[in-house]
């Protein structure tokens, strides 16, 4: 079979000369989202650990609250990692590195990763950084039992959405594992952070108690680890979306087709930053997320293009496993087996000459 290559997208230099005023800091709604994120965050969790004493499923639905408060604090982390949150560098470390310190997760290192994701989204010789890993058919054909067996444990709903959250806030964040040259001097911010947040919890538990600050804290962690992970999968592992090898890889494509709209109600779209609105985002990581929606507004050419997903359909990308480049979309396990035994999956062609 034939090997499909995604239709690429054009657009005119008007509308991407368009965006740019979007791009433009707000410090006024900046400051508020500031202000309406870490004081619901501090002030629900102070009610969590007094919910203690009543019981720790009050305790527990507060953390789902709260996880959602830790998403759009992370979100203000995330801009400032684009440098997009506000336009004064000596803020947006500030800003960036507080939110790191609630998040977990190590401002400048992550934000070098995250920018690697951005600029090389959907391209199947870089899927090893900050990004799902996402095997072809035809490299899953060629795999040994073992192997195969590895990759489904990994992608299995368990592993994806509850082992591999915790996994990635709880140790992955805290170790340096990128060999790139660019990351070298990142590296130290890990393991400062590492310190600093050691530091940090040795100080709470013993002020507030082991017992109870765990309780609180990891409750919130988990929970919050869960939810964005969730979230980053449904904007990457749509049916319809985008990978190609680099010598037919598109940045505009990539952005539009690469990444969803994930149209969610309203309340939840305000807590996690509009991230939801992602594939704008990708398209230009300059806009802040403050200014994603009237982005979209005005401009409704925008959604021409992504695949647009609301809550329950997306639960249906969980089935998606692999990318059968000859249809251009995500497969199941089960239709992949289906197409072995039907002689229909092609010998793999080699792209090694292309890395």
């Amino acid at each position: 079979m034939k090997k499909i290559t995604a239709e690429k997208i054009t657009l005119e230099k008007e509308q991407v000369l368009s965006l740019r005023k979007y791009a433009e800091e707000h410090k006024t709604k900046a400051t508020i989202q500031i202000i309406n994120s870490f004081l619901p965050f501090i002030g629900i969790w102070i009610l969590m650990y007094f919910s203690l004493d009543v019981s720790y499923w009050l305790t527990f639905g507060l953390g789902i609250i709260n996880a959602f408060f830790l998403v759009r604090i992370f979100i203000i982390q995330h801009d400032c990692g684009h440098q997009s949150f506000v336009k004064n560098r000596t803020a947006q470390k500030i800003i960036g590195y507080a939110c790191s310190y609630f998040s977990t997760i190590p401002f400048n290192y992550w934000a070098k990763s995250h920018s690697v994701h951005h600029k090389l989204n959907g391209q199947l010789e870089m899927r090893d950084i900050g990004d799902v890993t996402t095997y072809t058919v035809a490299e899953f054909k060629e795999f040994s039992k073992g192997k195969r067996l590895g990759y489904r444990i990994y992608r299995s709903p368990i592993v994806m959405f509850l082992l591999g959250p915790i996994y990635y806030v709880f140790i992955h964040n805290r170790l340096a594992k990128i060999k790139l040259p660019a990351f070298k001097s990142a590296k130290k911010g890990v393991i400062v952070n590492n310190i600093l947040l050691l530091a940090a919890f040795t100080i709470l538990g013993f002020t507030l108690g082991w017992t109870k600050f765990l309780l609180v804290h990891l409750t919130i962690l988990v929970m919050f680890s869960i939810i964005a992970i969730w979230f980053f999968y449904v904007q990457h592992q749509h049916e319809h979306g985008y990978k190609q090898w680099k010598k037919n890889w598109d940045y505009v494509t990539s952005a539009l087709k690469g990444s969803t709209y994930y149209k969610i109600p309203r309340v939840f779209n305000w807590l996690t930053g509009n991230i939801g609105i992602h594939h704008v985002h990708h398209l230009n990581p300059l806009i802040p997320n403050y200014n994603l929606k009237k982005c979209i507004k005005e401009n409704p050419w925008l959604n021409q293009f992504p695949t647009i997903i609301g809550f329950r359909d997306s639960l249906k990308l969980a089935s998606n496993k692999l990318w059968d480049e000859t249809q251009q979309r995500m497969i199941s396990f089960r239709e992949f087996y289906e197409m072995e035994k039907r002689g229909l999956i092609p010998v793999p062609v080699s792209n090694k000459s292309n890395h």
